[in-house]
């Protein structure tokens, strides 16, 4: 009886082989299954660059400091050259210029619609009337001239009628004196200018008025004998 009890544990053996068989079948779909899900795939791209980083490479060697530049020798500037002046030219005189003659313009005539009221002329005060022109024979004194004769005239016995023109105010006061006629000495004459003024005379009435007069008077200078 010994026979088939071996050939129930060879036959139990296939099965849990094929048992330990189909369980990893199932996990190697599920995982197929599972990396075609949308989700699973975004998780799988994240996660790769942090395993890139995670095997980042070696940094790179500084590269060499440039060697320093040779310095540089001064150029020395050239020497200007001398200037040679030159003989200034003549300037050409300037044109005279000569504007023509502008043409008059005719003032604009502006015509008024409204009346122009005539223009009065002031009138002009009236000219006092010229003085009454008298004779010598009318000359009426109230206080007759001192007259004097200089003593230089005596000595050289100068002596003479002097003609003096006198105009005489309504009151009979001198207003104004001058030579109308010489003595012949000039000496004699400034004497009577001044012996003149020295007179009072009468107002001259007309028609019940006094008046401004004028006349010539006579002065004689006479030497005693």
């Amino acid at each position: 009886m010994r026979p088939p009890a071996r050939a129930a544990d060879e036959l139990g053996r296939s099965g849990r082989h094929l048992l330990i068989g189909g369980v990893l079948l199932a996990h190697l779909a599920g995982g197929w299954a599972l990396m075609q899900v949308q989700s699973v795939r975004d998780a799988v791209v994240e996660v790769a660059p942090l395993m890139v980083s995670l095997i980042a490479p070696a940094p790179l060697p500084k590269p060499p400091a440039p060697a320093p530049a040779p310095a540089r020798q001064p150029v020395k500037a050239p020497a200007p050259a001398p200037l040679i002046a030159a003989a200034p030219t003549a300037t050409p005189a300037p044109q005279a210029f000569v504007a023509a003659p502008a043409e008059p313009v005719a003032a604009p005539v502006v015509v008024s619609a409204e009346p122009v009221a005539p223009v009065l002329a002031a009138a002009a005060p009236p000219a006092p009337p010229a003085p009454k022109q008298l004779p010598s024979s009318a000359v009426r004194y109230l206080v007759e001239p001192q007259l004097t004769v200089p003593l230089l005239s005596r000595r050289l016995g100068e002596q003479g009628m002097v003609q003096v023109r006198v105009l005489v105010d309504v009151r009979g006061r001198l207003k104004e004196a001058s030579l109308r006629k010489s003595s012949g000495f000039a000496r004699l004459d400034q004497q009577a200018l001044q012996d003149i003024r020295s007179a009072r005379f009468a107002p001259h009435l007309e028609n019940g008025q006094p008046i401004e007069w004028e006349a010539t008077a006579l002065l004689s200078y006479e030497l005693d004998r």
